[in-house]
This record gives structure tokens, sequence and C-alpha cells, in this order.
């Protein structure tokens, strides 16, 4: 039975790991990060509403008079 010859294994492992690497730097490099993230204000987040300045009552189906 013939021994398995592992002399170029070493150098095909380095050569995929290398370019493993370098596909991923490319990949990475395509991307947009946001230069400086920064926290929005919740009252600029406020939105007014016809409702919110007013009473409103809501009436349950159950509670109104029978037709």
């Amino acid at each position: 039975m013939p021994q398995l010859d592992t002399s170029t294994w070493f150098i095909t492992i380095l050569a995929t790991i290398i370019t493993l690497f370098i596909l991923f730097q490319l990949k990475i490099s395509k991307h947009l990060f946001p230069s400086n993230p920064e926290l929005k204000s919740l009252k600029s987040l406020k939105h007014n509403t016809p409702w919110e300045t007013k009473w409103t009552k809501i009436y349950s189906p159950l509670s109104l008079p029978l037709q």
C-alpha cells in the first residue's frame, strides 16, 4: 500500500488561508460604516397627533344601548 504524499499540504493550506483572508478583507472593505454614530434624542422623535391635545372616550360595543 503506497504512502500518502503530504509534502504539498503545507503550501496548499497556507495558500488557501491567505486567499480567504484577502477575499474577506476585500469584502469587508466595500461596506460603508457610519463615521460617528450618535444617539438621537427622544424629544425629536415625538409626533404631534390630534388626539394628544383633547380627551377622547372609547366606547365598548357591549356598553352601548341596544338598537
